[in-house]
């Protein structure tokens, strides 16, 4: 939700899942010394301290350290003239802090040739690098078992302060895909992501890439060993590493590049001099701004139809400049340049190279992906309780209600207002009963005004030392929903128990079943604090990337505030994924089930703990229009269960709007309405007949779906695969599909093409070649490669299967609870010669790791010259009493004379010469092998 006039707008966060590699906060942090550190480079741990830093934050030093020097001039000799005849394209900034005159550029001795701006909200640097800027050069390269190490020294300080005069680069060989390079200060510990990594190994003997180096000035050079392509070529433009400002640049092969989230932006980003900023923050989503997220990882389509990605594993607050040569820049003002490069050489791959290193997305409970509901403004439980009974009375399905601020007692977390939600706890008892659940908000800040003694979660946090400090030593205090509040440090372990104590004790009151963690920037009403933020290098570092407000304070807390691992300059961008982890472990320890945490605030590696909403989106066609390429974005990031609040959360919807919105929420992987307090009311039942009717429809058809989705997040889990995916990462090969951002897909089966304007029944979508089935029309598309023109009326959304595939699909229910219990479907869409396959998983829908615990059910579906068996990899009895109801095979090239089930006569089958297609109708227990054919 907003905040206060002109203040942060808030909002919430997904569930986050536990796994034991992605963060090693729990490990990490319980042997963790305090780090005192106050600027990007931290002092020396004492020896008993080594060991327990391996995986954790690194905390920084005091600027005036080791490095710091006076400034010196840097550039060619005055009587060397630089060559500044480079092509607008293929200039580097020389100036990115500041404007600078002719006369200081050339004092830099860069080149100062002003240029027509190309056009509206662009930009082209006027001081730029010369060829042979002066930067490091490589001294005592050598190779290693699994790659190379040097040293890279500079003669003279760059335009920023506080050089490091010598790096230490280490390449590593890690796999025959993936490339890790490293370049950090050798004489002094600098803060580092803790994020449990893949060691090297001497296992890449077929790599798929070669490597170079450029000597003086450093370069280092990635090419592809198959083609000669260059992917990387850091030697484009000089490397800069000081104490607070790193940046390194490297060519692109293309300008199809795709990632660095999370902003409101097409799928294919612009390189038309294009700023990206990394730095979390408490925003309603607008174009050109930083949000709620970092996640620095590209994906690059080569000309090819080949695809690589690069990582930069660094939390600080940082730049990505795009230009057309294609180039590539970064900015970051601390930390340390941790480079992963992965090599596909497909898109899919490339995308679960990167997942190998943040780790697989967690698994989410089956109920999770059912349709969930919520508004700020369900200001009691009775009204909340009647909200559900509306749903059910107009025939609409609903999994889980959620509460907003309003269940709060003075919007205090882990309390509830006793007069307005007096039977709180039995209102939640009561949506269990009817096979529902319940989720509720919880923000990360907690009031600090109470009398002591009254508030436990502000009292009990203060006496264990829970909450970030200023650098005065005390509580930072700053201004969120319930007034004067102080946020937790989450990277001290004894927050993390802190927070489970205060989850269980509230959990014993109200059975909750998820969390929703919002506000978790973390979003402050005030700049930094109460108290203002102290004047520090940290606080106003030489150079402050793009954010929004022009400060790293800007509706944050203050930079030089302390944490238990480093400054928050350094953990910033971490605070939602530790909170996230927190709740994740709270929710496992608690309930003994499957977490389920919805965060605004990500990082990389996120999705290994929560889901995610795209936030305080307007209700308005643009918005729903972006949350396309959002949802495919996040899924790339290794965050499959995500989703926007459909029909918007901000202003007033429309019917028409929220009927198309529902409609593509319908195929969101998390799918919620959430409406804003002083919005007009927009759920479903609150509608025109004609538009409950298109809503019922297009839920119920999720709900027909979803074991199909719920086997995409198993894949996910287990294999590092997306659920939501943009069309080229199944058709590379194919140009076309590379921009396209209007439509997605489920898996690799099923493709939607929703409406995203107003007063439209038709809609065109790209079909890559081959047949696609519509899945409630009947109707087939022979396609060669080409966009079609489909009827889209309003009470429709066209989703098709693709050759080859076969689909499980349920009866659906009002519930999952109920719709699991129902009958079962196969959709076998065949290909040409006959051909498709498909599989399903199935477990009990929310115990722990009952895949690594080897409690599940798989089973593999196979269709071939007329025949469909199916076989059973594994079973349980969670499968016991689903029966197979129906087949439907499309594609059959003529009218079949007989049916067999198991070698027996099934009477009871058709088919339509119009559409080809044959329906069957049987009852097999899906637990035993079958096999059923037709001729």
């Amino acid at each position: 939700m907003p905040g206060p006039q002109a203040g942060p707008a808030r909002r919430r966060a997904p569930g986050i899942a536990p796994q034991a590699s992605v963060l090693r906060l729990l490990a990490a942090l319980a042997t963790a010394a305090v780090l005192a550190a106050s600027g990007a480079r931290e002092a020396a741990p004492s020896p008993g301290d080594a060991e327990g830093l391996q995986s954790i934050y690194r905390g920084s030093r005091a600027a005036g350290g080791r490095g710091s020097r006076a400034h010196e001039p840097l550039g060619p000799a005055p009587s060397a003239r630089p060559q500044c005849d480079a092509s607008p394209e293929y200039r580097f900034d020389c100036a990115p802090e500041k404007l600078v005159s002719k006369e200081e550029c050339e004092a830099r001795g860069c080149c100062y040739v002003p240029v027509v701006t190309p056009g509206p909200g662009t930009w082209q640097p006027w001081c730029f690098f010369p060829p042979g800027y002066p930067s490091y050069r490589v001294q005592n390269l050598t190779a290693t078992e699994t790659g190379y190490t040097a040293s890279l020294a500079r003669a003279t300080a760059s335009i920023f302060p506080d050089d490091v005069m010598v790096l230490q680069l280490d390449v590593l060989f890690e796999t025959d895909a993936r490339l890790h390079f490293t370049l950090r200060d050798p004489a002094n510990k600098r803060y580092e992501v803790p994020l449990e990594t893949p060691t090297a190994s001497s296992r890449a003997v077929s790599k798929l890439y070669n490597l170079q180096f450029s000597a003086d000035p450093f370069g280092l050079i990635v090419l592809r060993e198959s083609s000669g392509q260059v992917l990387l070529n850091t030697s484009v433009a000089p490397l800069f590493f000081t104490d607070q400002f790193l940046e390194i640049s490297t060519s692109l092969p293309s300008r199809f590049i795709s990632g660095l989230g999370e902003h409101l932006t097409p799928l294919i980003l612009d390189t038309q001099w294009t700023k990206i900023t990394l730095w979390n923050r408490d925003m309603a989503p607008v174009p050109a701004a930083n949000l709620y997220g970092s996640h620095p990882f590209y994906l690059v389509m080569e000309d090819s139809g080949a695809a690589h990605g690069v990582f930069l594993l660094n939390s600080n607050a940082m730049d990505v400049v795009l230009q057309p040569s294609p180039a590539l820049t970064w900015r970051t003002i601390g930390g340390i340049l941790d480079f992963y490069v992965f090599l596909g050489p497909d898109p899919k791959s490339v995308v679960r190279q990167y997942l190998d290193v943040i780790g697989y997305p967690f698994m989410p409970p089956y109920w999770g992906l059912g349709f969930h509901l919520c508004r700020w403004g369900y200001s009691s439980s009775a009204i909340t309780r009647q909200v559900v009974g509306n749903m059910t009375a107009a025939g609409f399905p609903l999994d889980v209600q959620w509460n907003d601020l309003d269940y709060m007692d003075a919007r205090r977390d882990f309390t509830f207002n006793q007069r307005s939600f007096p039977d709180y706890p039995d209102m939640v008892r009561d949506f269990h009963r009817d096979g529902r659940h319940y989720v509720m908000i919880v923000d990360p800040a907690i009031s600090s005004t109470s009398p002591p003694g009254s508030y436990k979660p502000y009292d009990d946090g203060l006496r264990r030392g829970v909450f970030i400090q200023n650098t005065t030593g005390q509580p930072l205090i700053g201004k969120v929903w319930p007034g004067p509040t102080a946020f937790p440090d989450f990277t001290n372990p004894e927050t993390q128990e802190w927070w489970h104590d205060m989850v269980k004790e509230f959990h014993d009151q109200v059975p909750f079943d998820g969390m929703w963690i919002d506000m978790n920037e973390p979003s402050n009403f005030v700049l930094g604090s109460v108290d203002g933020c102290p004047s520090s290098k940290l606080e106003d570092p030489p150079y402050v990337p793009g954010v929004l407000g022009g400060s790293l304070r800007s509706a944050t807390i203050c930079a030089s505030s302390q944490q238990h691992l480093s400054s928050h300059y350094n953990l910033h961008n971490l605070y939602g994924l530790t909170e996230a982890i927190a709740s994740h472990n709270a929710l496992v320890r608690v309930r003994g089930k499957r977490p389920f945490v919805i965060s605004r605030s990500t990082f990389a590696g996120h999705g290994r703990y929560a889901g995610h909403w795209t936030g305080d989106v307007s209700s308005s066609w643009e918005q729903l229009s972006y949350s396309v390429a959002e949802v495919l974005l996040f899924n790339l990031y290794g965050v499959p269960l995500v989703g926007a609040d459909i029909c918007g959360f901000t202003g007033d919807t429309s019917e028409e709007l929220c009927v198309r919105w529902t409609q593509l929420g319908a195929f969101y992987p998390f799918m919620r309405n959430h409406n804003d307090h002083g919005s007009q009311p927009q759920e479903p039942y609150t509608f025109s007949p004609a538009a409950q009717k298109a809503m019922r429809k297009t839920l119920l058809l999720r709900y027909t779906l979803l074991p199909y989705l719920y086997t995409l997040f198993h894949k996910a889990h287990v294999a590092g695969e997306t659920v939501a995916r943009p069309l080229f990462l199944e058709f590379p090969t194919d140009p076309n599909t590379w921009t396209v951002d209007h439509q997605l897909m489920w898996g690799a089966g099923l493709l939607i093409t929703p409406v995203l304007e107003p007063g439209k029944a038709k809609v065109s979508g790209y079909f890559p070649a081959g047949t696609w089935y519509h899945l409630v029309t009947d109707t087939v598309i022979h396609s060669k490669g080409q966009w079609i023109l489909l009827p889209a009326p309003l009470d429709s959304i066209n989703v098709h299967v693709r050759e080859g595939h076969i689909l499980p699909l349920q009866e659906p229910g009002f519930t999952t609870t109920e719709s699991r219990k129902k009958g079962m479907t196969l959709v076998v869409a065949l290909t040409a010669d006959g051909f498709a396959r498909g599989d399903l998983f199935w477990d009990d829908g929310e115990g722990l790791q009952t895949f690594e615990r080897g409690d599940y059910t798989q089973i593999l579906f196979l269709a071939m010259s007329g025949t469909l068996v199916s076989e059973l990899l594994r079973v349980n009895s969670q499968v016991d009493g689903l029966l197979l109801q129906k087949v439907a095979v499309l594609g059959v090239p003529s009218p079949p004379q007989h049916v067999l089930a198991n070698g027996a006569l099934v009477d009871d089958f058709s088919y339509r010469t119009d559409t080809k297609i044959l329906t069957i109708l049987l009852s097999l227990p899906l637990g035993e092998q079958f096999t059923i054919t037709w001729a």
